[in-house]
């Protein structure tokens, strides 16, 4: 009998799907301390986890596992050097919170142009004059920077130009070519230029603080940047000094560098900074499909077939 250790809680027409195997079963942890999880994974087969952090230590007492399978797109919550020195495939869900996170990211711009927290709050204390005070942006004609050019950064370009936006893209993996893009050689090129910046990339180290108190220098008077990608890629310390001065029109952000964000964080004071809750992939639709595609990537692993293209670490696969 094979064992899957899931780490917290997943939809439940996907652990349907394990039930449905009379040759595999699985024991849910949702205590995700450390000592909790190295009391369990020794004799796990496979592993599924979705936002909290997977301790080395973990990976070398399991010694059965032949995948760990992300709930989700990012895995900077998972020791990947060690999974690749182990030989563990690291494997994500690909594809399938790209409408989920498009949408969230449009949202966000549309917020941020229209001023609808400012607004929002306004209205409701009474003060309808507040129209007279602010002034909104209108997105068409205007320049969106997509900063990574994969699945969620596709759909967002689509849905921009429904808008009647001019789509520049960013993307050290594409080439200057690539169809009919506007592929910039630089990232500076285009945040001098853009009127929105929506950033679309894992955290890694090369990403850390990709945009800091340089980038965020050169930006035009009255930009918006919009990040639903990862906390940290933007050095939030910079950002708020750069809120301080009023130089952005406005800041959607999706996701911080330290979650749950604190309420003291001065990003939070901000009026013209809309957030949620890293919530872009958390409808129900997507809920679903990635917790069905999390455990058919551990089920799909135990039978000897899992998707390469869904691996981050292919190159073990081989091993």
């Amino acid at each position: 009998m094979y064992k899957i250790l899931v780490i917290e809680s997943l939809h439940q027409e996907a652990l349907q799907l394990i039930d449905a195997r009379n040759d595999v079963n699985y024991q849910l942890i949702n205590d995700v301390s450390e000592e909790n999880i190295l009391a369990h994974i020794e004799d796990a087969d496979a592993l599924t986890i979705r936002v909290s952090t997977l301790p080395e230590k973990a990976l070398q007492k399991g010694k059965k596992l032949k995948v760990i399978s992300r709930h989700g797109v990012g895995y900077d919550n998972i020791p990947l050097d060690e999974c690749t020195r182990l030989g563990i495939p690291l494997a994500l869900v690909g594809s399938v919170n790209s409408i989920a996170v498009s949408e969230q990211t449009i949202f966000l711009i549309m917020a941020v142009a229209k001023l609808g927290a400012i607004f929002n709050q306004g209205v409701k204390a009474g003060n309808f004059g507040i129209r007279g005070k602010h002034r909104p942006i209108e997105l068409y004609g205007k320049k969106i920077l997509i900063v990574g050019f994969g699945k969620i950064g596709k759909k967002v370009a689509k849905r921009a130009q429904a808008l009647g936006m001019d789509i520049l893209v960013y993307d050290p993996y594409l080439k200057p070519d690539e169809g009919d893009l506007k592929v910039l050689s630089s990232l500076e090129e285009g945040l001098k230029i853009a009127d929105v910046i929506s950033l679309h990339l894992p955290l890694t180290a090369e990403t850390k603080y990709l945009i800091g108190k340089n980038e965020l220098a050169i930006l035009k008077d009255k930009a918006i940047l919009v990040n639903t990608s990862r906390g940290g890629i933007i050095d939030e310390t910079a950002l708020h000094e750069t809120l301080c001065v009023g130089k952005l029109h406005g800041v959607g952000l999706d996701v911080f560098e330290q979650e749950p964000v604190h309420p003291d964080n001065p990003i939070l004071s901000h009026d013209r900074v809309i957030v949620s809750p890293h919530s872009s992939a958390l409808t129900d639709e997507t809920l679903k499909a990635m917790g069905m595609m999390t455990v058919k990537n551990a089920l799909n692993a135990i039978d000897g077939c899992l998707d390469p293209t869904l691996v981050v670490n292919p190159e073990v696969l081989s091993t």
